[in-house]
């Protein structure tokens, strides 16, 4: 059986399972209780498959643009990693994951900006791909994030799906984190994927300083997920280890330097011009969180998953090239 059909009727069982018993059954329920909860989850979780390529021995895994357009620093860095030509395939269906976290216009920084998703699906499409998801589980109301955010209309320009979170969505998922076990997380899109492209802001975080490309994966969890916010690194850097991505992109283009992850004034952005893209994720923030003013050496959740073999913060040792657009 090919890995996509698998995944669908995986995922078309786990909806069914979920639609039977309620519709909201890997949402939490106070009148079960917890030990309930956990006992659903273990015995009717799924896995994640990894959703890498291969990469041919001496690909550049690591590419920053500059310039002034966003869509065209997206299409130059992922040009630089070898075009997307060399990550998609015809007729994959791939899952654009954004952060669409809160209903912010788009010149605050809060959210992926429009310009980026737009150029990054249509890259996808032009690689060969039969179709497109767009797909975020945001904490403000998810219809109205995408609509203030413009992704919602960005995505229709290009002819994206865009998948809406809902109770029968989400299913329990083994993730065997450090902080992260099992948990419900936004199954539906994950399991209708072959592969899977972050697409993350730069921006400032008041729990763990800095929100990039790791920490855009918060955004697929279900359930009382805020209780993660006393142990964020070590959720953080649980990222890497429970999905494997196809490719991340970090828009610093636009940055929210301070007030993050919400926002407050156009005066809490600066315009950084700078675009990057990898495969590897913690190589990826490295470089970003710079552009932040800040040294990433004290950015702990970095340095605990490169301790778990998650990912280099040596980025300069690796293959990476830099493009200046325009």
């Amino acid at each position: 059986m090919e890995r996509r059909e698998f995944l669908r009727r995986v995922g078309l069982t786990g909806l069914a399972v979920a639609g039977g018993a309620g519709g909201a059954a890997w949402l939490y329920d106070p009148r079960r209780g917890d030990q309930y909860f956990r006992d659903q989850q273990v015995s009717q979780a799924h896995k994640l498959p990894s959703f890498r390529v291969e990469r041919p021995s001496g690909s550049v895994d690591l590419a920053i643009a500059r310039g002034s357009d966003p869509g065209q620093l997206a299409r130059a860095a992922i040009g630089a990693l070898g075009g997307m030509g060399s990550f998609i395939s015809k007729g994959d269906v791939v899952l654009l994951k954004p952060n669409v976290a809160f209903d912010r216009a788009p010149l605050l920084g809060a959210t992926t900006r429009p310009e980026v998703l737009k150029a990054v699906a249509v890259l996808c499409r032009e690689a060969g791909a039969r179709q497109v998801l767009v797909a975020d589980n945001p904490i403000n109301q998810p219809e109205g994030c995408f609509f203030k955010s413009g992704l919602q209309q960005a995505a229709a320009e290009v002819g994206a799906e865009l998948v809406l979170p809902r109770a029968s969505a989400f299913a329990p998922v083994e993730i065997g984190g450090e902080v992260l076990g099992t948990w419900p997380m936004f199954w539906e899109p994950l399991a209708r994927a072959d592969k899977v492209i972050g697409i993350a802001p730069c921006k400032d975080h008041n729990l763990c300083s800095g929100s990039m490309s790791m920490k855009n994966w918060y955004g697929l969890l279900g359930g009382r997920r805020n209780q993660f916010h006393q142990r964020i690194h070590g959720i953080v850097s649980d990222f890497p280890h429970m999905i494997k991505p196809t490719l991340v992109l970090l828009d610093a283009s636009r940055v929210l330097m301070r007030n993050g992850p919400t926002g407050g004034s156009l005066g809490d952005v600066a315009e950084r011009g700078t675009l990057i893209a990898g495969v590897d994720m913690v190589a990826v923030d490295t470089c970003g969180y710079t552009l932040l003013n800040r040294d990433p050496a004290r950015l702990e959740y970095l340095h605990r998953a490169e301790a778990r073999g998650l990912g280099s913060t040596r980025w300069r040792e690796s293959s990476w090239r830099e493009e200046q657009v325009g």
